[in-house]
């Protein structure tokens, strides 16, 4: 079946665009991970469908992946076709609305909009991955959630199925859509804006890019947040401690904690990085050790917030 499916795909898309056994590190900001056993670079509604149908029809799983941001790949990769939905195009629709294709970048976007005087997105400046990635994962930044910008999303179902969704059917949350529960990929979403002197709204791209720069680790390999934020009631944050994951992780003494070349951050205890040849296993060895130090110094369980990417062992903890 493998076989058929192989030359199914590249009748479909050509032998340069179908790549096996294709790394998948490079494609990753944390730099990690084993390969694929297909990668190919889709563009559109019609090439995501045709994908989908060509891996259904083969039994063949498929995984999406956008900027590579917000995941960990497993060392030993990830088993049937990658989708990587990367690039595409960004439009006004009309002086309210643009609409851009899931795999543009959000720094991509941002400049797009800044450029042509279009506000809303401007404090955005600097978050990573895609159109996509933000909307599956309800990206947050200072307090504020991309689904609050979000007018419609369309959607590609795991059959292949397009459709169009209003922003009140995605069921946004903190770092959650129904995409979690659904698996749907986003093909394209319209963003709510309005205009704007392009001065004032480089200003505040400039500033949300120097919070960035002094309050993450920008210079190291990251896949950004690992946890998510704690709900300081339902979770019964202690009294006087801040309801942060980094904050927890940095109290729990762990701030520089290392396993393998894999490091929590000193800049921003909420965040992991790769200090070169890093492993997928001792990142998450690392992960399950922030856990269990936060979980038995302050009794609150932290929740991750990266998506995981093939088979992802928690490896030894004892680092």
């Amino acid at each position: 079946m493998s076989a058929d499916f192989d030359r199914a795909i590249r009748d479909a898309f050509g032998d340069g665009r179908v790549r096996r056994n294709a790394p998948l590190a490079p494609l990753t900001t944390f730099r990690v991970g084993g390969p694929a056993d297909w990668l190919i670079d889709l563009h559109g509604a019609a090439e995501l469908r045709e994908a989908i149908a060509l891996a259904r029809h083969a039994g063949v799983a498929v995984t999406v992946l956008g900027g590579g941001s917000n995941v960990l790949v497993s060392d030993t990769g990830v088993r049937g076709l990658v989708d990587r939905v990367h690039g595409g195009d960004v439009a006004a629709t009309d002086p309210q609305h643009v609409r851009a294709d899931g795999g543009v970048t959000i720094n991509g976007l941002v400049r797009w909009t800044i450029y042509r005087g279009i506000s809303g997105l401007e404090a955005w400046a600097g978050t990573p991955g895609t159109v996509g990635g933000a909307i599956h994962g309800n990206a947050h930044f200072r307090g504020r959630l991309i689904g609050e910008l979000i007018e419609s999303v369309t959607l590609a179902s795991r059959t292949g199925m397009i459709d169009e969704a209003p922003a009140a059917a995605l069921e946004f949350g903190y770092d959650y859509s129904r995409l979690h529960r659904t698996g749907e990929i986003v093909v394209a979403a319209v963003f709510r804006v309005g205009a704007g002197d392009p001065a004032a709204l480089r200003a505040v791209a400039r500033e949300s890019l120097a919070f960035r720069k002094r309050t993450q680790p920008l210079e190291s390999a990251s896949a950004g947040c690992i946890f998510q934020n704690p709900d300081a009631a339902r979770d019964r944050v202690p009294e006087g401690i801040p309801a942060s994951a980094g904050a927890l992780v940095d109290r729990a003494g762990l701030k520089g904690a290392r396993s393998g070349q894999a490091m929590v951050s000193t800049t921003h205890a909420n965040f992991i990085v790769n200090h070169g040849g890093a492993s997928a296993r001792d990142i998450r060895a690392l992960i399950e050790r922030c856990k269990r130090g936060v979980r038995d110094r302050f009794g609150v369980e932290l929740r991750e917030e990266i998506v995981y990417l093939g088979d992802i062992q928690d490896g030894d903890a004892s680092h």
